[in-house]
């Protein structure tokens, strides 16, 4: 005997809730009835899959195991559905689509009125969040595509260019490079840079793309160097004379600068390379069947 979807499916919601409660009420089913099902999974693999404790639920080693390879399953199986359901009919039905926080609020307000018009019957859900979460989701099927910035390990994906997003500096009122033609990095000190915080992917395509180091943390006090939890946060700092920054343009474009006294200057490098900039694609998970949708996506996100 083979386990079903079903009992697949409670286990993978025990494992993400942390108790059989919580479980239930998500699969929106009694407690005992999910309890059955995740005995009958146990006697189906001949182990327990789940220590039952006072503090919660925990994952035996073969339970993990099975979460892993369940939540493969699970990803296949609504592909599959889906896939049928839109044969034929692409982008049509519910479409899940992560998007990281310096993309989501500068693009997708002017593309999203296009893709209603050019999909009328597209059901989207977005989720913002980081890079590194995005690409789990998509890896167990959480998502069904995700709009990201390269360069980022894309083992496992597969992705549709949209285009290029060009970094600019940004300078506080009255800073010497504020004035002229483009800024070049050999001018600014790391130590005057304040970037996003850790885990966003444009601190590291800042850093790498204008070959800067990060900034160090103060070698008497210890303490940390600024850093913004966001590009609006970021841009308020600059502003208030903080240090210098690099924003995309897309952000730049869209307003994000504007309410601020922040002077936007492009960034200049040397002999023939280009500017900095990052690559913005369409990312799903390898294999998926919503491959032609994910570049049939890129392909309307290129305005």
């Amino acid at each position: 005997m083979l386990p079903s979807l079903r009992q697949l499916h409670y286990l993978k919601l025990l494992a993400e809730h942390g108790s059989f409660s919580r479980a239930a009420e998500a699969a929106h089913v009694t407690q005992p009835t999910l309890s059955a099902g995740i005995q009958e999974l146990e006697k189906i693999l001949g182990a327990p899959v789940v220590d039952r404790a006072r503090s919660g639920v925990i994952l035996t080693a073969v339970g993990e195991d099975a979460v892993r390879r369940g939540g493969e399953i699970l990803a296949q199986t609504e592909d599959l559905v889906q896939a049928a359901k839109s044969a034929g009919q692409p982008l049509s039905g519910r479409f899940r689509l992560g998007v990281i926080p310096t993309i989501a609020p500068f693009l997708l307000p002017r593309v999203l009125p296009l893709l209603r018009t050019r999909f009328p019957k597209l059901r989207l859900f977005l989720r913002e969040d980081m890079t590194a979460k995005l690409v789990v989701a998509l890896k167990s099927g959480a998502l069904d595509a995700a709009l990201i910035a390269l360069p980022y390990d894309t083992t496992g994906l597969r992705t549709a260019r949209v285009g290029d997003d060009e970094l600019m500096a940004a300078l506080p009122p009255g800073h010497h490079l504020g004035h002229g033609g483009p800024v070049s990095m050999d001018n600014i000190d790391s130590d005057d840079l304040i970037l996003l915080e850790d885990g966003h992917c444009l601190r590291d395509h800042a850093l790498s793309s204008c070959g800067l180091e990060p900034p160090k943390a103060n070698s008497k006090t210890g303490e940390s160097h600024f850093a913004a939890t966001s590009l609006h946060t970021l841009v308020q700092m600059v502003g208030s004379g903080l240090g210098v920054s690099l924003l995309p343009a897309m952000a730049v474009e869209s307003g994000l600068a504007e309410r601020a006294s922040v002077t936007i200057r492009p960034v200049g490098l040397t002999g023939d390379e280009r500017p900095p900039s990052r690559e913005i694609v369409v990312a799903w998970r390898a294999g998926s069947s919503r491959a032609v949708e994910g570049r049939l996506l890129a392909e309307a996100l290129r305005v």
